[in-house]
């Protein structure tokens, strides 16, 4: 190994490592400064442009979501300007399930898709892989029964980190990579790819219902929607449940739109916004402009 490879290897460490910090400790400007400016992220919840991950982290950390991340034995593979790393990591997150405060923690690996710019190594992709977790009251001798039907929609490697984060509202992607599997097969491939200087693109983000067939109007731009004497307007931040009106050529980003159905509502992730608690409570109804 060489002096350049070493100090390669050492300063991908230190953005895994820095991450985690930063993240959980809400220190947002370190945080970002891991990523590269098309960084994405890929987890069970969220799928998205890092931005975007960086808000709805923010959003989460003030509500007082708690989510941990715990790092050990990292190995990267560095070829030219271009690297993946893995690294072993436990996501730690309490809620309460079913009226129960309960602990669940998942093992897996962080696969990381990284480049150097500017002399500046830095994350392009995250696509964790997941492969086993366990749910666990906080208080000893609480009872807690599972749902096995809702329990066996999701890839063991997550299925009990899935379950609580459906409980307080989240939408989980239920197909991401585990130890085996076409998914992590595939990942390996994408990673193979990206070393030897091809592009990588992101999965698709999964969802939680069918994309329209006959869509009658345009989806919206942006996510927070205020009054504007009768009518709303929407801008950058966030999509509060109220009556707006919808024009054409507004888009909302695919991780949030769902479907724009024949009842004339616009349907948005469950849990992403306020009073938003059951699959069935995120229609937004709306009018063509």
């Amino acid at each position: 190994m060489t002096d350049e490879t070493l100090t390669d290897r050492l300063a991908i460490r230190d953005v895994v490592e820095s991450w985690a910090i930063a993240r959980d400790s809400a220190d947002w400007a370190r945080f970002r400064a891991q990523w590269h400016d098309d960084g994405y992220m890929m987890a069970t919840w969220f799928q998205g442009p890092k931005d975007d991950f960086i808000l709805v982290s923010q959003e989460g950390f003030a509500k007082g979501v708690n989510i941990l991340h715990y790092t050990g034995a990292s190995q990267s593979t560095v070829n030219g300007t271009r690297a993946i790393s893995q690294t072993r990591m436990t996501i730690m997150q309490r809620a309460q399930v079913h009226g129960v405060l309960c602990d669940v923690s998942c093992i897996g690996r962080f696969y990381d898709f990284f480049e150097k710019r500017d002399g500046r190594w830095a994350i392009v992709l995250r696509q964790p892989i997941y492969e086993k977790d366990r749910l666990d009251p906080v208080e000893p001798g609480a009872t807690l029964t599972l749902d096995p039907e809702l329990l066996s929609r999701y890839p063991e490697g997550y299925r009990h980190l899935a379950y609580l984060q459906v409980q307080v509202g989240y939408p989980v992607k239920a197909d991401m990579p585990g130890l085996r599997g076409p998914q992590v097969e595939a990942l390996y491939a994408r990673g193979a790819a990206w070393l030897a200087g091809e592009p990588v693109a992101p999965l698709p983000a999964s969802r939680s219902y069918p994309p329209p067939t006959t869509p009658s109007v345009a989806p919206l731009r942006g996510f927070l929607a205020r009054r504007a004497g009768s009518r709303v307007v929407v801008g950058a931040g966030r999509l509060n449940l109220v009556k707006m009106v919808i024009r054409p050529g507004d888009e909302l980003p695919d991780r949030r739109q769902k479907r724009l159905p024949q009842r004339r509502e616009l349907v948005v992730d469950a849990g992403r916004h306020r009073r938003v608690h059951g699959a069935r409570d995120d229609a937004v109804p709306f009018q063509a402009a």
